[in-house]
């Protein structure tokens, strides 16, 4: 009997090592769930950012007056507090 119960408590104690520590633990699956959680919020930057340059896109390829202003901003003539207004003579 004695046997017995020897052999059960290494079992327990066994399953208990694998159940915290090695490859499946629980350790492992937090560090996945964290490293997921991180990557979700990664994407979800990095789709805000691509929304805002394919709406400058869409505005560049649709109005004349936008690539003007681009221009004109990226050479400095127009400030971060001005507005720019193309006036388009007849």
């Amino acid at each position: 009997m004695k046997v017995l119960w020897s052999v059960m408590i290494v079992l327990i104690l066994l399953l208990q090592v694998r159940l915290w520590i090695g490859e499946g633990s629980f350790a492992q699956v937090w560090s996945l769930q964290r490293a997921i959680a991180e990557q979700y919020a990664e994407n979800a930057t990095l789709a805000a950012r691509n929304e805002r340059l394919y709406a400058e896109v869409r505005n560049l390829r649709n109005e004349q007056g936008a690539i003007e202003e681009r221009a004109r901003m990226n050479l400095g003539l127009i400030r971060q507090d001005e507005t720019f207004f193309l006036v388009v003579e007849p």
